[in-house]
């Protein structure tokens, strides 16, 4: 057998329930036979992070010290590789990587991979943030890729989007899913015939509901987690080699 040779970190607590999500999910990708086959991971899943989105507003603080914080913490247990499962939180990624010691896995980065798996004439509808959106973190990227895209307008950002974030936060999953589902069927209306859940509440609030339009979403989460997944597996074939 050979000893852990990587070690994932995750920066969690924005929020708790994605967090567990996270987790769940890179069980779920691991092709394990044992407990002894899965990945090794240590998590900060404190939700005293002031919140992303009223910080980007300019209505709150800053969430950055309290995640550098967790940076601090989770390098000095040993983390590897270090993963924020958050969309906003990556609004900060550049200044959460100038701190850490060791490498940070992007979740925009692991969302296109897996969106380019899929069809060549993909319109991709945005669920997002308002933070996350104007930040243009998935929108150069597609941009980039030749991938057309749309998102919510203000409107239905404000009166579908907000408040059904804020009723999966506050643990009303059903509530916002229903605010959530007619958020990202403006898009599929609008053209959209693959969507990024760029939130991760979203994809917990959609399940709730068992909605149709997780057969046509990205889950930003599991992206993220599958990208874990295969970092653990390329660096435990990296130590066989080496002890080989």
């Amino acid at each position: 057998m050979v000893a852990a040779s990587a070690l994932i970190g995750v920066l969690g607590g924005m929020e708790p329930l994605a967090t567990v999500d996270f987790l769940h999910k890179i069980v779920e990708e691991t092709p394990a036979a044992t407990d002894q086959e899965h990945v090794p991971v240590v998590c900060w899943n404190v939700p005293q992070i002031p919140d992303r989105q009223h910080a980007l507003a300019g209505r709150g603080p800053s969430p950055l010290p309290a995640m550098l914080q967790g940076i601090v913490r989770l390098a000095a247990a040993g983390a590897t590789r270090i993963v924020v499962p958050c969309n906003t939180a990556h609004c900060w990624f550049d200044e959460l990587q100038a701190a850490s010691p060791v490498p940070l896995i992007h979740i925009v980065d692991a969302s296109l991979a897996a969106l380019l798996v899929g069809e060549d004439d993909e319109r991709v509808g945005l669920i997002a943030s308002r933070g996350t959106l104007e930040s243009g973190l998935y929108q150069r990227r597609l941009d980039s890729a030749g991938i057309p895209w749309l998102a919510n307008s203000d409107a239905e950002i404000e009166e579908l989007f907000v408040p059904g974030c804020y009723a999966v936060k506050r643990n009303a999953l059903h509530e916002g899913a229903l605010l959530l589902a007619r958020a990202a069927e403006r898009l599929v209306e609008r053209g959209a015939n693959r969507l990024i859940l760029a939130c991760t509440e979203v994809p917990l609030a959609l399940r709730r509901i068992d909605s149709p339009l997780l057969g046509i979403s990205i889950d930003t989460n599991q992206a993220l987690a599958g990208a874990c997944v295969d970092y653990w597996l390329a660096a435990s074939r990296h130590a066989a080699r080496q002890v080989a």
